[in-house]
């Protein structure tokens, strides 16, 4: 049996053979479902950076709301993004230990990663969004440009929503992982 090149990207978990677990297929396709209607942020993106370009080279001038825009679609994009990489196991991942490792022991490995890393991670960022959000919305902030976006706290609010999300998506591979290992065991 050959080892694995480690450049090539061997996803860890393979979807076929994964334990089926009904709340966590639900949340599974939940998290997908989510991702594929947001992913079309990213086709506002690019016609709002389309349009912004054309203003200010072909007409010499720019929209301070289409620039905001741009920056909220992406920023909503990679935070709802992240969720949707931990469900299809697209997400970066250290493969020089990964690869080392036998199937039980990479799933005992994410198991330690996601209660020892992941969620508290989730959690402070979560807890803390909260306070910058409700702060947001009590002070109505909006753009700091005359003619720039209202709502400040609309963006503000994917923090939390989006990091809601992952604990949700992270939640569901630790449930898959535990039952694969009971399961085997």
């Amino acid at each position: 049996m050959s080892v694995p090149d480690s450049t090539s990207h061997l996803p860890l978990h393979d979807q076929d053979n994964e334990p089926r677990v009904p709340l966590v297929d639900w949340i599974d396709r939940f998290v997908l479902a989510i991702g594929r209607v947001l992913c079309w942020m990213n086709a506002l993106l690019i016609v709002a950076i389309i349009v912004q370009v054309v203003l200010r080279y072909g007409f010499g001038t720019g929209d301070p709301k289409l620039e905001e825009l741009q920056w909220h679609l992406y920023a909503a994009a990679v935070m709802f993004g992240l969720s949707y990489a931990q469900v299809t196991d697209s997400h970066i991942r250290v493969d020089v230990v990964a690869m080392r490792l036998s199937p039980n022991a990479l799933r005992i490995w994410e198991i330690f990663g996601i209660l020892v890393f992941v969620l508290p991670f989730i959690y402070v960022v979560f807890y803390h969004s909260l306070d910058f959000l409700a702060e947001s919305w009590r002070l109505n902030e909006r753009s700091d440009a005359p003619t720039g976006l209202p709502w400040r706290w609309a963006i503000k609010a994917v923090i939390p929503l989006s990091f809601a999300l992952l604990a949700l998506a992270v939640f569901a591979r630790l449930v898959r992982d535990f039952v694969a290992l009971v399961r085997k065991g």
